[in-house]
């Protein structure tokens, strides 16, 4: 489920960077197609509505997907102490390491 929507929200990612990049700019940007817009099909004014809706959905798709890739990514299992980790066959105590031998007592001279 989770890949799914990470998935999806990647596309939905690609694609609102791909609508804002075509939109003209108040400088020229990377608006394509000179002022036909769209192959003439549609006016300057009616491909700039409609770059600004379709930014509008794919920005709320974004949100969306977004929101609930943190609620599933906090309902997962919370970490556990490395002490709860322990394999079953080391569960006893350790060995107490053996005492230092005793320092050697000082030469007469």
């Amino acid at each position: 489920m989770e890949t799914v929507i990470l998935v999806i929200h990647l596309l939905i990612a690609l694609a609102l960077v791909g609508v804002i990049l075509v939109q003209r700019s108040e400088g020229g940007g990377l608006g394509i197609g000179g002022g036909g817009g769209l192959g003439g099909m549609m006016s300057a004014r009616g491909t700039a509505n409609l770059l600004t809706r379709t930014t509008a959905i794919l920005a709320g798709c974004f949100m969306a997907t977004s929101i609930t890739l943190a609620i599933l990514a906090g309902g997962q299992s919370r970490p556990r102490s490395i002490v709860d980790t322990i394999p079953a066959g080391q569960a006893e105590a350790p060995a107490v390491p053996a005492a230092p031998a005793a320092p050697a007592a000082p030469v007469a001279q």
